[in-house]
C-alpha cells in the first residue's frame, strides 16, 4: 500500500520554532496540534467553546481520506473536549485548521501558546453508492431492533 502524501501549509510562522505538526513516535496514530494563541487561553468549566487555531492548513486531494481532530489524552482526562466532540476535516477543505475547545471538567483549564493540546488522525473514507429501495434485498438477525435490542 502506498503512503498518501498530504500537503501542509504553515499559516503561523511560530510553528517553525515550536515544532511543525508531526508524529511524536514511530507508532503514533495522530499528529499533535499546537495552540497558536497570542496569550494563554483560560477555559472555565462549562464556559462557551473557544476556537483555537492550529496554525496550518492541509490539502488532502483524495476523496478517500479525511482528518479527525481529537483532544490529547492528558487534557481530555482533565476535561478538554471539542465543541463538536470529534472534528471532521473533509478532504476538499483547504482552510485553516481550528479546534473548538470546551471544558467539561470541574477545574479551570489553561492552554499556553505553542502547547500541544489536540491531535489529528488521517483515516480512510469509504464512499459507497447509496441506492434508494422500497425494501432491503436481505435481512439480518438483529433486523430493525433499536437501542439495547441485542441485550444488556
Amino acid at each position: 500500500m502506498m503512503t498518501p502524501e498530504i500537503e501542509l501549509k504553515i499559516l503561523d510562522q511560530r510553528l517553525l520554532d515550536w515544532g511543525v505538526p508531526q508524529y511524536q513516535s514511530a507508532h503514533a496514530a495522530a499528529i499533535d496540534l499546537r495552540a497558536c494563541l497570542d496569550a494563554e487561553a483560560v477555559l472555565p468549566p462549562g464556559a462557551p467553546a473557544l476556537l483555537i487555531s492550529a496554525g496550518f492548513a492541509v490539502h488532502m486531494a483524495d476523496p478517500h481520506l479525511a482528518g479527525l481532530v481529537l483532544p490529547r489524552s492528558g487534557l481530555g482526562h482533565r476535561g478538554l473536549v471539542l465543541g463538536n466532540l470529534v472534528g471532521l476535516i473533509d478532504p476538499d477543505y483547504t482552510g485553516p485548521i481550528t479546534v473548538s475547545a470546551w471544558n467539561r471538567g470541574a477545574a479551570e483549564l489553561r492552554i499556553k501558546p505553542g502547547e500541544r493540546f489536540a491531535q489529528m488522525m488521517f483515516v480512510p473514507v469509504v464512499r459507497p453508492v447509496l441506492v434508494a429501495v422500497r425494501e432491503f434485498s436481505g435481512s439480518s438477525a438483529r433486523g430493525a431492533g433499536g437501542f439495547g435490542s441485542t441485550g444488556g
